[in-house]
């Protein structure tokens, strides 16, 4: 059915509407593909989600390929939808994929202006509608606040254990939206995987006794988790910790430094990092709209290993004097394939060592 995309400032973007209204943070991502990816990161958990390249579906779905039990975003929009798709793999169409999951798709759209809009003007709440919808309907879902607690969604509901029978490091993972190549990263180094939802407390994490406690990824702002960032205060300095996007945010806001909103976020398969260390860079997957604020660093114990060459904010963190460290890109999901892997492995010959 013809539907329309409108913005919090009154922006109208006209198209047609498969399955139901939605509303969220609308944002883009710059990747020629992965959408299936994207779509089941738990980091776009009740974003409205658009794709800079213009077709997409044309490879299919495939479960194996999920990063997550299921999608959380609120929507999908696209220029076009492949609807007789052509891969290897494929089991499925995407919209097929959409429908199953209730996930809303808003496509014939011009995602060039949409994405030049929010470049300009920065990522603002949205909704999508049918043609006809009232305006006194529309300004009611717009004046909705978006959820200060995503995480909550995102999160496991109880700890579980992968490679149980490994008597490689034990890592605790704290899950505030983990992705499965994350975990996967891990396993296939021979870890023993703990996964902890995120409300786990310090204590309970520490009893597990582990060689290393790893800080996942996950939607939302790290200002709205005093709770996670305290408990994170008192495990810095009792186990080597490793965190990955939010959770390089939360050690940062643990040790004294703030965060603070992008206009229009990192998101995409093509964004380049350099490390200071070597002066290499790299170009890497992400999905954050929120930074370390450098200005912020002053008095706290931190130094900066990498930057982003877009805009020169920090993409990678390491403490002073312990074991402690982050980056705010996706090593698991080197678009090389392979560029960032070694972190995974330098982070094990640290914990081990």
């Amino acid at each position: 059915m013809r539907g329309k995309l409108v913005l919090e400032d009154g922006s109208v973007f006209n198209g047609f509407l498969i399955g139901d209204s939605a509303f969220g943070e609308v944002v883009f991502n710059t990747g020629m593909e992965g959408y299936q990816d994207i779509l089941t990161d738990p980091s776009y958990c009740t974003q409205i989600v658009a794709l800079t390249y213009p077709l997409v579906g044309n490879y299919g779905v495939n479960h194996k390929f999920n990063q997550s039990k299921r999608p959380l975003c609120s929507a999908l929009i696209c220029a076009e939808l492949c609807t007789q798709p052509s891969g290897s793999e494929c089991e499925d169409t995407l919209q097929n994929y959409l429908d199953h999951y209730k996930i809303p798709c808003f496509t014939g759209v011009d995602t060039r202006a949409l994405t030049i809009k929010l470049r300009s003007s920065g990522t603002m709440k949205g909704g999508l509608f049918p043609v006809d919808t009232p305006q006194a309907e529309i300004d009611r879902v717009l004046k909705q606040k978006l959820n200060p607690n995503v995480v909550s969604i995102a999160t496991c509901d109880e700890q579980y254990v992968l490679n149980g029978d490994s008597d490689g490091l034990k890592v605790a993972v704290y899950d505030f939206g983990i992705k499965r190549n994350i975990l996967d990263s891990l396993v296939v180094r021979g870890a023993r995987v703990i996964v902890m939802p995120a409300s786990t407390s310090a204590e309970e994490c520490l009893a597990l006794e582990p060689d290393l406690i790893f800080l996942s990824n996950g939607p939302g702002d790290p200002a709205d988790l005093p709770a996670i960032t305290d408990q994170i205060k008192i495990l810095i300095g009792k186990k080597p910790i490793f965190g990955i996007c939010l959770g390089h945010q939360l050690i940062a806001r643990a040790l004294g430094a703030k965060t603070f909103k992008l206009k229009f976020g990192h998101r995409g398969v093509n964004q380049p990092v350099k490390f200071l260390d070597n002066n290499r860079c790299y170009i890497t997957s992400q999905n954050h709209g929120f930074a370390v604020d450098e200005k912020s660093l002053d008095n706290v114990p931190l130094d900066i290993t990498c930057v982003s060459l877009n805009d020169g904010t920090i993409e990678g963190l390491k403490h002073h004097s312990l074991p402690v460290e982050s980056v705010q890109f996706h090593p698991e999901a080197s678009p090389g394939p392979n560029d960032c892997a070694f972190m995974f492995d330098r982070l094990f010959v640290r914990a081990d060592g």
